[in-house]
């Protein structure tokens, strides 16, 4: 299994597209063997998905994504995880155990904002 957290500093990104980077951990019987820093490619859409999936990751957590996102994501063969919030480390570890619970998106559908990119 491989986790990529959409990651501001040392935080769960609010939204998957905009992060500055993603955290990936590389998991083996519940252990995290392997942990890098990407650098955000950018936001273009439908980019994201591939570029995670030529990665080899299997589950990306943020706070929130947009719908098509999640689809585009989906399609890849990428479970989505969102509504996440707090120190990447500590996310990756509880979701490796188990122990988190995805919440709502924290993208925000208001008039003037699109959400269908990721």
């Amino acid at each position: 299994m491989k986790i990529a957290i959409a990651s501001e500093g040392s935080r769960v990104s609010e939204h998957f597209g905009h992060c500055s980077k993603y955290t990936l951990y590389s998991v083996e019987n519940g252990v995290i063997f392997h942990r890098e820093v990407l650098e955000s490619p950018g936001h273009q859409p439908g980019m994201l998905p591939p570029f995670l999936a030529s990665r080899d990751v299997t589950h990306v957590i943020a706070g929130g994504m947009g719908p098509r996102a999640v689809e585009l994501f989906q399609q890849h063969g990428i479970q989505v995880i969102l509504g996440i919030s707090g120190p990447v480390d500590l996310v990756a570890q509880k979701f490796i155990a188990g122990r988190i619970v995805p919440g709502v998106s924290s993208c925000h559908h208001t008039e003037g904002h699109s959400c269908d990119h990721e």
